[in-house]
């Protein structure tokens, strides 16, 4: 999803040398002991990475947003601010930064509807439908023919994975497809192919979280995804089923807004250590553009922003090298991470160790979340590795007293391009919109019926969204995994390809199939 060509980084060494060199000698004064038989000893980490100071990095990147029309998005002004932001901090610890910029095309709604004109008028709204990320503008009206759709029994689903599935489709018709089995993007250009004037992807129904309305994203525009030029909406179950049921019911559709080609970066910053075994600390600095995104994902990027700051500051010099990693256009489809894995030479790939990811790490109504790397309760294990790295998490926090839950790898995240590539992963998750249990909250305190994060990807994701308790808790985690990777003295096994076994569906917020 990300424009190909010639990676441009710089490095940020304006006044740094003296820096530079005081953290490297108190990087050989001071080294933790290796991952041995009794662990790694991470007290003194944990101890200096609190959430008090994390907060004192929210608070800085709430004022940012403040100053810039209430967002941090990928290529807005904000975004830069917070960048700069960490690279000063970085840097006036002793870090050298680098900015790895990329290119995309920005998709922006400005508007969208859908409603149902004949039989009895009905408009729909936000519960039952949203514009597909990258849909194709307009406004059409026209007759709503199903496609190869299965409303009974498991529901399974191949609508609209065909080109023989619009044999017979009438030429300005809409075209009514049920999800299953292949991409969003296939099902709608094999829709524009046969002339439909647009496209509504129904939820699947076969599951209880394939009722609802389908946020899915098209993908930007590539020589592998082609551009759907047709306005297209994801649609609940029901309203699918709705319309199928009744014959010859004309709808309209419209989708508003544009694309827009921007400059974005990551923001790299490594310390010493042995290359061959890197150690990615990552979470993405980028907001929606709907608000300032304090939790989703300041709270990540400041944890690991203190973390790093801490390992300066404890003089600590790593056996394997960490690179601490702040992603940008994150929310519109993880590509700056893709950005970052499609630049590594198989070589490169090979070296690194692994992956650790942070997303969303406070959550106001939380449950501690751990990724599921070994797959043995949710069916969907990372990468060899990946299974260490979850252990290493529920070890942590089973010596707390801390109860977790598992959480799968469904490519919401940016661990997405590392376990594609072989890589393991592993991290911690507190929650976003979906609805805490009573089980839960049994379990973890807070509201059972509302969502772990009520403002997610809103305008009151600020920085009175988020929970203190679970932050200080999540980045004693994030300090503790941190070095007991940097120094482990055994390698976390990745494959040379991806596993094969994993079902992914999202790239970020949005489904792709």
């Amino acid at each position: 999803m990300h424009t190909k060509h010639k990676p441009r980084i710089e490095n940020r060494t304006s006044a740094l040398a003296a820096g530079v060199a005081t953290f490297a000698i108190l990087a050989v004064a001071i080294t933790p002991p290796a991952l041995a038989a009794k662990g790694t000893d991470t007290q003194a980490l944990r101890d200096a990475v609190t959430a008090e100071a994390i907060i004192g990095h929210l608070e800085e990147l709430q004022a940012i947003a403040d100053a810039n029309g209430g967002t941090r998005s990928a290529g807005t002004a904000g975004h830069v601010a917070s960048a700069e932001y960490i690279e000063d901090q970085l840097e006036a610890a002793g870090f050298v930064t680098q900015r790895q910029y990329f290119e995309y095309l920005k998709f922006n709604l400005t508007g969208e509807a859908f409603e149902r004109l004949t039989p009895t008028p009905r408009t729909y709204t936000e519960d039952d439908f949203a514009a597909m990320s990258y849909s194709g503008f307009g406004s059409v009206t026209g007759t709503v023919t199903p496609v190869d759709i299965n409303l009974t029994g498991d529901r399974a689903s191949t609508s609209g994975c065909e080109a023989t599935d619009f044999t017979g489709f009438v030429a300005g018709s809409i075209a009514l497809i049920q999800r299953g089995t292949c991409p969003f993007n296939t099902k709608a250009v094999n829709a524009q192919a046969a002339g439909a004037a647009g496209v509504i992807i129904f939820n699947q129904g076969d599951a209880d979280d394939r009722l609802g309305r389908v946020d899915g994203t098209l993908g930007a525009p590539t020589a592998d995804n082609p551009a759907v030029t047709v306005p297209t909406v994801g649609a609940s179950f029901a309203v699918g089923e709705e319309l199928a049921g009744l014959s010859g019911a004309t709808v309209r559709i419209e989708v508003e807004g544009d694309t827009q080609p921007i400059e974005t970066f990551n923001v790299l910053a490594d310390t010493t250590g042995r290359a061959d075994r890197t150690v990615v600390v990552g979470a993405h600095l980028d907001s929606v553009a709907e608000g300032p995104g304090i939790n989703d994902n300041g709270s990540g990027s400041a944890a690991i922003l203190e973390t790093a700051l801490q390992f300066a500051a404890l003089g600590i010099s790593p056996e394997n090298r960490v690179r601490f990693a702040w992603w940008s256009g994150e929310e519109d489809g993880l590509i700056g991470s893709d950005y970052y894995i499609s630049e590594l030479s198989k070589t490169d790939l090979k070296n690194h160790a692994l992956n650790l990811n942070f997303d969303m790490v406070a959550s106001p109504n939380p449950v501690r979340f751990v990724y599921d790397g070994d797959g043995q309760p949710l069916g969907t294990a990372g990468p060899n590795g990946s299974a260490l790295i979850e252990k290493v998490f529920l070890d942590y926090f089973a010596s707390q007293g801390l109860p977790t839950e598992p959480t799968e790898f469904d490519g919401r995240s940016d661990y997405f391009g590392f376990i594609e590539n072989g890589i393991p992963a592993g991290g911690l998750f507190t929650g976003a919109e979906e609805i805490k249990t009573a089980e839960q909250a049994a379990i973890y305190g807070g509201t059972a019926g509302v969502a772990y994060d009520p403002c997610y990807h809103q305008a009151c994701d600020d920085i009175d969204n988020i929970d203190a308790a679970v932050l200080e808790q999540m980045a004693d985690a994030i300090a503790h995994s941190t070095l007991v990777f940097a120094e482990t003295q055994s390698a976390v096994n990745g494959t040379a390809k991806g596993t094969g076994n994993l079902k992914l569906e999202f790239k970020g917020n949005q489904a792709v199939r």
